[in-house]
């Protein structure tokens, strides 16, 4: 039986590219969602950057012009870096770090402090935290079946 990570008939991408083009995907889902008004609540206090922005994405997750193009541009990112199975691995579990990096940011900062220029909220951080965890488990659990294959060869 095929090892899940084995290159398909889809592209001949790894489950652990797939992986990375599926973050990256919505991370760019995301990133164009917050310039979207409606989804965006609040949509005409939205600022270029910092905490004084008041629109929130699904109504939920603060955003600003700075915030969304982040996304996008991470977005971008794992789609150019899903091309390859070390740039996957590499987005997903540099990506991970910077996510946990910045959930601690988050937590230490207050949320109207001006260091606070993303902006980010509570749900926000928790979001990040979530991120950190899946982005980075799944760097090293799809990594690992790709380790085991190159061994057997």
């Amino acid at each position: 039986m095929a090892n899940t990570n084995d290159r398909t008939r889809d592209g001949g991408r790894t489950t652990l590219q797939r992986a990375a083009q599926a973050m990256g995907i919505v991370f760019l889902l995301v990133g164009i969602l917050g310039f979207i008004p409606g989804i965006t609540s609040n949509y005409d206090t939205m600022q270029f950057a910092g905490h004084e922005s008041n629109a929130q994405l699904l109504g939920i997750f603060q955003v600003s012009i700075l915030h969304n193009i982040v996304h996008l541009l991470f977005g971008i990112a794992g789609l150019a870096m899903a091309k390859t199975v070390s740039g996957a691995r590499n987005y997903l579990l540099y990506g991970g770090i910077i996510y946990a990096v910045l959930w601690i940011y988050g937590l230490v900062i207050g949320q109207d402090s001006t260091a606070n220029f993303v902006p980010v909220d509570t749900a926000d951080n928790w979001l990040h935290f979530f991120l950190a965890v899946a982005m980075i488990g799944l760097a090293l659990a799809l990594s690992r079946g790709a380790r085991d294959r190159a061994a057997r060869t």
